[in-house]
């Protein structure tokens, strides 16, 4: 049952429609005025909020102000009802984010229509999202839109074709986008002092790159180029910046995020620390877990790539990858490699 909240100073017409949702099927609290309304919706967090304008102690544009800037009630969907008809009350209401806007007197069809509708376009993310199923993105951003109230989130998510080998951004350029990876894969990488390559990211179908430099307001450190012919979706910095700033839809981005950030930290960590049998066999174990949803669960990436993923020469890759092969840890072919054993190889590399 849904819960609604309703503000309103007036007695009998706080009682009268109270009855009249209550009939409806909702459960509903009241308050008097909007102190005693944000202390209940404190207490209890409100799917909707119906509120009056002119009240005493604290009125409804100070109400709806107190949730916007609250983490705990930002997003619950705030209709305005009151006796005010001046479009400029109605304008700053709707400035301030109001849902919907109610004039007395009303009738009840109107006011649970406008509900029905409110409640009906409000929902909360879910715990988690598959990033790479098919409209996984779009299903996000959905959400993050009518749950974050992102009327200005962009709903053009063209997807680009790139094609195989394409630079996407290269080192030095101001980011202006993020970008999510609908199909192919892509590598970012960054040139050493002698000009060797070293890869610090690689990307396939369900992630996002290129936001790093979004947060730290910086050049991009590395250069992007894409492995396979790819789909790319581009994220404006302007929608990159609200999903973050909208405390909900925040909390769930950042999560879709951070398990990148907590990757190339290891991968840097183990090129600092590891040997390089350790390191081969960390990055052929991840590139297994991601090519295990491929038909034919094989690692596509050229040696070179590989050293360059890895941070070693490409001779010293090979020769470890053919310590691999002869343990019987993993097959190779001139195209791909599969791992046979991850269990053994997991174990291997201590």
């Amino acid at each position: 049952m849904k819960t609604i909240l309703l503000i309103e100073d007036n007695e009998l017409i706080r009682e009268n429609t109270a009855e009249i949702l209550e009939l409806a099927g909702y459960a509903v609290q009241t308050a008097e005025n909007g102190k005693i309304g944000v202390e209940k919706a404190l207490a209890t967090k409100p799917d909707l909020v119906v509120c009056d304008i002119m009240m005493p102690v604290l009125d409804g544009y100070g109400v709806l102000q107190i949730f916007n800037q609250n983490p705990q009630l930002s997003g619950v969907p705030f209709i305005f009802l009151t006796a005010k008809t001046e479009r400029t009350d109605q304008r700053r209401g709707m400035e301030l984010g109001a849902d919907d806007y109610l004039t007395k007197p009303f009738d009840e069809a109107e006011l649970l229509s406008a509900i029905t509708g409110r409640l009906n376009r409000f929902q909360h993310l879910k715990p988690d999202y598959d990033l790479q199923a098919p409209g996984g993105l779009n299903e996000f951003l959905d959400d993050a839109r009518a749950v974050g109230n992102l009327q200005s989130l962009s709903a053009d998510r063209k997807v680009h074709s790139i094609r195989k080998k394409h630079d996407i951004y290269l080192e030095g350029d101001e980011p202006t986008r993020m970008y999510f990876v609908k199909s192919g894969r892509v590598k970012t990488v960054k040139a050493t002092a002698g000009g060797k390559e070293l890869i610090t990211g690689l990307y396939g179908p369900g992630e996002f790159f290129g936001y790093l430099p979004l947060l730290e307001q910086a050049p991009h450190s590395d250069s992007a180029v894409t492995l396979d012919d790819s789909e790319l979706v581009y994220i404006p910095q302007a929608d990159f910046a609200q999903l973050l700033r909208t405390p909900e839809v925040g909390q769930q981005f950042i999560r879709l995020l951070a398990g990148r950030v907590t990757e190339r930290e290891e991968q840097l960590l183990g090129m600092a620390y590891n040997s390089i049998r350790r390191r081969v066999a960390d990055t052929l174990l991840r590139m297994h877990e991601q090519a295990a949803t491929a038909p034919d669960a094989a690692i596509y990436l050229s040696r070179d790539d590989m050293a360059a993923l890895v941070g070693t020469a490409p001779e010293s890759l090979i020769r470890t990858l053919s310590e691999f092969k002869n343990d019987g840890l993993i097959e190779l072919t001139p195209k791909n490699i599969r791992v046979l054993q991850p269990d053994k190889l997991r174990r291997a590399h201590w």
